[in-house]
């Protein structure tokens, strides 16, 4: 496939693309090299490759006390869990009595546009609500805190054992847990998931209480929540302000009053000190088997970069031509850019010899672990062979399955648009009885009036349209009759242009006509994209049903794994990330980096440095209010630190804790050597890199004098 890359990114990945066109020769030379630097074969598996993601249902008292001499009782977990919260997409904290809530500013990017009124512009100039009366209500934001965890593990494996096929086992599994949530749900009151840990060795049915009037009360301006911009992100030394506050009310209006909240360290924890991230890591593929590490690598991975390198570029040029329409381009982009570069790095650990030695280390020892006990090789000696069986055919289809995924990441709304109308009409055209549920009665007609609404940014689309095109073209070639019908021809970029003149998918009175003419008329249409679908809808169902077959038994054979790991070591290793509640236990360490040494603390001088260094430029120039700071600012004030606390994507705002609960800090990014997180943990270098407590509060007492908050920090209730 042709994947294509902006232009800063080819620096970062020239090597992997060299790696990927050598010849035999080039190649073996390169290899011979690699071996003269180190022998693969003496590369042994961490202790901690698979992380410190401990989880709450099986913490590790017994390694802490090893480790830390510290040995936290139940009453310390229940505190950590319940003053701990989940936002969407992002963690959060309750730092005061009063329902105060304590996250990081890039977690708040949506509700400051949510919130923003006529003639304001507060994602840009910050917020700062001087009484309780101003803070803002975020409409449709909440948060979550965890309140029940229970153990569902029998139950779910019954049902999948029950099965006689693959297929069959991974329907009967989501079945139960679908019938355990609801079942909690009916006694609890509580939003209620099934968890899965060690990819299927355990389960547990958590519980959450659910805080829907959550108000905006503080948050400072762009240019300090993300000082350095995409430039800056992922490295180290920082000096950013990503921090934000809310408060959650009760259902009387009032602020939500709570015995379960972190109090706040002025003076932060000093270097060598233990710390512990309380927060919800994403996703983590460290239990995966070389081969889905492998697809990952050559496959998926590079296929995300491409499209999401894709929306970057595209979001990019809207930006620069409607600079006003943050919430529809900077907010996107923001999130696109950011997960560029994560790839990136995800991609470069999957090419770096000594990260996959110590993965094939890990699962040989994990092999073996299995064959050298009868009982455990009776039951799961095959599995690896399974897996790699599967991902073989994943491999051959994946390609082909996406340039036949119309929704999804920079997938173009008309050809998604299309495609639903399609399947509208294929459903009109059935009896009741037969339709899919989200169809069934008056529900149609509900379908056809959304359709019928949809509007497209054409100017947005077009551009998206060819790089979908010139994806398709990639794995088509000139093989595909459809395809090459659509073209016509012309070029990707020429197509999109001709076909949204031609299409009348994006004229409202058009597209209404069309839908209320019957299943008949849309399928006689002659509009380019409702024949393109149409005339590739039996090879695209075909793929896909094989894809999510293959898929289905990669789930099983997982499910599988997952038991073979559990029963080998237990609780011994966390289990991969899931967006749920764990303690990552780690030290305020430096690192060496670029042949010189990390500071463990950045200050408020490294600040100006770098606006002064970079002159005053964007995104290292600063809002007025900083411009010139009173006398009162402690410039050498601790600002950002690294710690080795083993954080990922879903940890953003998580509280930095020393043993007593006390917040230190508050997680906001990783280093750039962090990157391969997603699959293996190495504190040698990978750091969390997070803002001090005692900058914060500097920062807040001195710029933006908001003393309430600082009063509440301190006091840990409203004074």
């Amino acid at each position: 496939m042709n994947y294509r890359f902006p232009k800063f990114l080819i620096g970062l990945l020239l090597p992997l693309l060299l790696l990927g066109s050598c010849s035999t020769q080039q190649q073996a030379a390169r290899d011979h090299t690699v071996s003269s630097l180190f022998n693969v074969d003496t590369v042994k598996a961490g202790e901690f490759d698979t992380g410190k993601m401990w989880t709450f249902d099986y913490p590790p008292t017994d390694y802490f006390n090893r480790t830390y001499g510290f040995a936290p009782g139940a009453d310390w977990y229940e505190k950590a869990r319940l003053s701990a919260l989940r936002l969407p997409g992002c963690s959060a904290s309750f730092v005061s009595e009063d329902g105060l809530v304590f996250t990081n500013h890039h977690c708040a990017r949506s509700a400051l546009d949510a919130v923003n009124r006529e003639g304001e512009n507060i994602t840009e100039d910050g917020f700062w609500a001087a009484t309780l009366a101003d803070e803002r209500k975020v409409p449709r934001m909440y948060a979550d805190q965890l309140m029940l965890m229970e153990d569902v593990t029998e139950e779910v494996v019954a049902a999948f054992e029950s099965g006689k096929t693959e297929e069959e086992r991974v329907t009967n599994r989501t079945a139960a847990m679908g019938e355990i949530e609801k079942r909690y749900r009916a006694t609890t009151g509580l939003n209620c998931n099934v968890v899965t840990f060690y990819n299927g060795g355990k389960y547990s049915v958590y519980g959450y209480k659910r805080y829907t009037d959550v108000r905006l009360v503080f948050a400072p301006e762009l240019t300090l929540g993300f000082f350095g911009g995409d430039y800056d992100n992922f490295t180290y030394p920082r000096y950013d302000l990503d921090v934000a506050f809310f408060r959650v009310y009760d259902e009387d209006g009032k602020p939500l009053k709570t015995s379960n909240y972190f109090k706040w360290s002025a003076g932060g924890a000093a270097e060598g000190e233990p710390v512990f991230v309380i927060g919800n890591p994403g996703r983590t593929s460290r239990l995966y088997s070389i081969a889905q590490l492998e697809f990952n690598r050559d496959h998926a991975y590079p296929y995300v970069l491409s499209r999401l390198s894709d929306m970057v570029a595209v979001y990019s040029t809207m930006l620069a031509k409607y600079p006003t329409q943050t919430a529809q381009y900077q907010t996107p982009l923001f999130s696109f850019s950011n997960s560029q570069k994560v790839y990136v790095g995800r991609i470069q650990g999957l090419h770096d010899p000594v990260i996959m030695a110590k993965k094939r280390d890990f699962e040989r020892r994990f092999r073996n672990a299995v064959a050298n006990n009868s009982v455990l090789k009776q039951k799961y000696e095959n599995v690896w062979n399974d897996l790699s069986s599967v991902v073989r055919e994943k491999s051959a289809l994946f390609g082909e399955f996406q340039a036949y995924q119309f929704l999804g990441l920079g997938r173009p709304a008309v050809l998604t648009l299309a495609s639903n109308v399609i399947d509208f009409a294929h459903a009109a055209s059935m009896p009741d009885a037969e339709r899919p549920a989200r169809m069934k009665g008056t529900m149609l007609d509900s379908v056809r009036n959304k359709l019928a609404a949809t509007t497209i940014n054409q100017e947005l689309d077009r551009e998206l349209l060819a790089n979908h095109l010139n994806f398709m073209k990639s794995v088509f070639a000139e093989k595909n009759a459809a395809f090459n019908g659509l073209l016509d021809g012309e070029s990707a970029e020429e197509a999109a242009t001709a076909l949204q003149g031609k299409t009348i998918l994006t004229d409202p009175e058009k597209l209404g006509e069309l839908l209320s003419g019957g299943p008949e008329t849309i399928f006689s249409s002659k509009d380019p994209f409702i024949t393109f679908v149409l005339k590739t809808e039996t090879r695209a169902r075909e793929v896909r049903t094989w894809y999510a077959d293959a898929l289905s038994r990669e789930q099983a054979r997982v499910q599988v794994l997952g038991k073979a790991l559990f029963d080998v070591y237990g609780t011994s290793i966390p289990p991969d990330a899931t967006f749920t509640l764990r303690i990552a236990d780690g030290v305020v360490r430096n690192y060496e980096y670029n042949g010189t040494v990390a500071p463990v603390y950045t200050t408020f001088y490294g600040l100006y440095d770098r606006y002064y260094s970079h002159q005053r430029r964007e995104p290292w120039s600063l809002p007025d209010r900083w411009k010139n700071p009173p006398a009162s600012f402690d410039l050498s004030a601790r600002y950002n630190f690294v710690s080795t606390n083993d954080i990922i994507g879903g940890n953003s705002g998580s509280p930095v804790l020393n043993r007593n609960l006390e917040v230190v800090g508050i997680a906001f990014d990783g280093n750039i050597e962090s990157l391969p997180g997603d699959f293996i943990f190495d504190d040698t270098k990978n750091r969390c890199v997070s803002v001090h407590s005692a900058g914060i509060l500097e920062a807040l007492e001195d710029i933006y004098k908001a003393e309430r908050i600082v009063k509440e920090l301190r006091a840990g209730k409203i004074r």
